[in-house]
């Protein structure tokens, strides 16, 4: 077979809510069974409505009794899987019949633990085909029709054969209750091991299907059969709404729960911002009424200041800490006079008010002098332990 191409699946997938993953577990399952394809196809529901669904159809291998022969099935993939189960079938080829058992019902249904147990992510289409491989070699689904059998006749559904397994199945469609067999297509099985047939070594007992649960001899539907056909519809369409209503309450329930707990972030959030507020304005309060203490302060010092000004003199202002600071004091006072002297004298030789013989005369004595007062500033700031101005 040839590989099938993700891109077409997804083209042929483009109505399923989840098509990546129907997409990723169809390209694992016919990797694993090659005799299994993909089909697109008109699904008819019980209420006769119709809808295109992707089937697995074809066959998988079962060991029975040392022998490995080819089951054929089909499972149809609703437009939710894999949040939902498969709808499984057993479709018998005209030479088969079905045998009807626990998991298997007249109309080939497939109803197992594993379906009605169904929840993405632990269940998934390679696990289902390998549970039914399993179950399917402990008891056949089908056995080799008599050749003086009828030929097979699809009748209406009579339920499961086994109605623990029932509360699990209505899930398999958010649109409708389960479906009645005759709504996927007749699909040819490619050649392979043949079942056995009654006059040679079968492993399939030849078996005539009960009437009870099948049509009678005359080709009629039994009274019983029409009843549980009814009884099975009912139930099933009940048990969808009835999980359909519980899912939209918990969806509903779990909307209410995201809320409630966004509700109390946000009021935590408002808490802290509240408490953080209310430090900031008690922060400020207190800045502000150390403000107006500073503020009082210095508006008493001014005072003070202007009334004190005409009597103050600007010696008697700055005063030293120390005899060494006050003698520091006057030598840079008196150093930075020499330098304002010696500037002027440039000035009035410039502008001819003095003579360069009596310019450089006051210039060398003064620049003695000065030369005098830094030595001994650098030495006393020495002393004093303070850096070198020089």
């Amino acid at each position: 077979m040839a590989v099938v191409n993700e891109g077409a699946l997804k083209k042929m997938l483009k109505q399923y809510k989840y098509r990546d993953l129907t997409v990723r577990e169809i390209t694992n399952v016919i990797s694993q069974y090659k005799d299994l394809k993909p089909v697109m196809d008109a699904y008819v529901f019980n209420d006769g409505s119709t809808r295109d669904l992707m089937s697995l159809t074809g066959t998988v291998p079962v060991s029975y009794r040392g022998n490995v022969y080819n089951i054929p099935v089909c499972l149809w993939l609703l437009d939710t899987y894999p949040y939902n189960p498969p709808i499984c079938f057993v479709k018998p080829t005209s030479a088969m019949m079905i045998k009807t058992g626990k998991h298997i019902d007249a109309n080939g249904k497939i109803y197992l633990p594993y379906l009605h147990e169904w929840k993405h992510p632990q269940s998934d289409l390679y696990g289902l085909i390998q549970v039914m491989i399993v179950v399917f070699g402990e008891e056949p689904p089908v056995f080799s029709r008599p050749t003086t059998q009828a030929p097979y006749q699809a009748f209406q559904a009579a339920g499961p054969p086994n109605p623990s397994y029932m509360p699990g199945m209505p899930a398999v469609s958010p649109y409708g209750p389960n479906q009645n067999p005759g709504g996927y297509p007749a699909y040819q099985y490619p050649g392979g091991n043949s079942y056995p047939a009654t006059a040679g070594t079968a492993h399939y007992p030849t078996q005539t299907p009960v009437s009870t649960v099948g049509p009678s001899r005359d080709g009629t539907i039994g009274e019983d059969t029409i009843r549980a056909s009814l009884i099975s519809a009912v139930s099933d369409k009940l048990r969808w709404r009835m999980k359909e209503e519980m899912d939209r309450a918990q969806a509903e329930l779990d909307a209410l729960k995201r809320t409630e707990e966004d509700l109390k972030k946000g009021h935590q959030k408002l808490e802290d911002m509240v408490s953080r507020l209310d430090q900031e304005v008690t922060e400020v309060d207190r800045n502000i009424e150390l403000l107006k203490r500073k503020d009082e302060e210095l508006s008493e010092a001014l005072e003070k200041m202007e009334n004190q000004s005409e009597n103050n003199d600007i010696d008697d202002v700055i005063v030293p800490t120390a005899p060494l600071y006050k003698q520091i004091l006057n030598l840079y006072a008196e150093e930075n006079a020499i330098e304002d002297t010696i500037f002027y004298l440039g000035e009035a030789l410039r502008r001819g008010v003095i003579d360069l013989e009596v310019f450089l005369k006051h210039v060398r004595l003064l620049s003695r002098k000065q030369f005098q007062l830094r030595a001994l500033m650098q030495k006393a700031r020495k002393t004093a332990g303070l850096s070198d101005l020089y």
